[in-house]
């Protein structure tokens, strides 16, 4: 059974400037993380804007980031779905595929039963591949507390959770309850994650700024909390948006920034205001200061 650690990248989806996808950006991005150091990758998530693309273009996003890949690092699938069906035939199709595991949330479009959360995570061990799980109540109707993940955890293939509460205290309760990896969800707390003992951290700012990110998180497991600190507080500004609802634009724009612009979000995700990019722009070059 894999077990995952390290800083994984929940990457964006490139389009172009008629807004279709971009396979070659994609790729050359993939290369790029992967050159920068980044332990795994994760397309299809919410900062892939997986809503916004057709099964088709689904299929091709991840069948382009496994082949990019190449082995070098895992690919780790999101599956969020409207249905428990729909979300078990894009898990048989990352294993087809040849991803590494998938990164599952609940069912998303209405506050399901814990009977039925549980019943939806053992459809999708069914297919065989390892399951993160993917706790974020701040942008889907269940949250699922340490107790919840106890009894999660002893579904087969259930092997890590990437916990975007925001409480960094469920680390603690996750570690006591379960033998489940534990991934940070939230960038803005992801320093204070490694501190405590989170095996890796599943990031979306992190696609601007890699190998900072990677310096920082690396640093915090070691317990260097003086050297994590003086680059967490710079990085600390622009991963304040992972938090945001305009997280995937900020990171479009981010990558701009950078240098290595990935087009437009797809609406219903419209462009940033000039007020929301000065702010970017002044958290990103404060990143970058000395």
């Amino acid at each position: 059974m894999n077990r995952f650690s390290g800083v994984y990248v929940a990457i964006i989806t490139p389009f172009d400037e008629n807004l279709e996808l971009d396979l070659p950006r994609l790729r050359n991005h993939v290369d790029w993380l992967i050159e920068e150091g980044v332990d795994g990758i994760v397309p299809t998530g919410s900062v892939g804007e997986y809503a916004s693309l057709s099964p088709d273009e689904r299929k091709r996003v991840v069948e382009t980031v496994i082949d990019a890949a190449a082995g070098r690092v895992p690919v780790v699938v999101g599956t969020a779905a409207p249905s428990t069906q729909m979300a078990v035939q894009w898990a048989q199709h990352a294993k087809q595929a040849g991803a590494k595991g998938i990164m599952a949330l609940p069912p998303i479009n209405y506050r399901p039963s814990e009977t039925e959360v549980f019943h939806h995570y053992e459809s999708l061990s069914a297919v065989g591949l390892p399951i993160i799980v993917y706790n974020n109540p701040h942008d889907y109707p269940t949250d699922m507390k340490p107790a919840f993940l106890q009894k999660l955890s002893a579904i087969d293939h259930v092997v890590a959770v990437k916990e975007f509460s925001g409480d960094i205290r469920r680390v603690h309760d996750i570690q006591r309850l379960t033998d489940l990896t534990i991934f940070v969800g939230v960038d803005d707390l992801a320093m204070e994650g490694g501190l405590l003992g989170a095996s890796g951290w599943i990031a979306g700012l992190t696609n601007v700024l890699p190998a900072a990110s990677l310096k920082m998180f690396k640093l915090a497991q070691e317990g260097k909390l003086e050297e994590a600190l003086k680059i967490y507080r710079k990085l600390l500004p622009l991963f304040h948006w992972d938090a945001s609802p305009r997280l995937v634009q900020a990171i479009k724009y981010g990558m701009e920034l950078a240098g290595r612009p990935m087009g437009q979000t797809r609406p219903p995700r419209l462009p940033l205001t000039e007020a929301e990019q000065a702010e970017i722009r002044e958290a990103f070059e404060y990143a970058l200061s000395e």
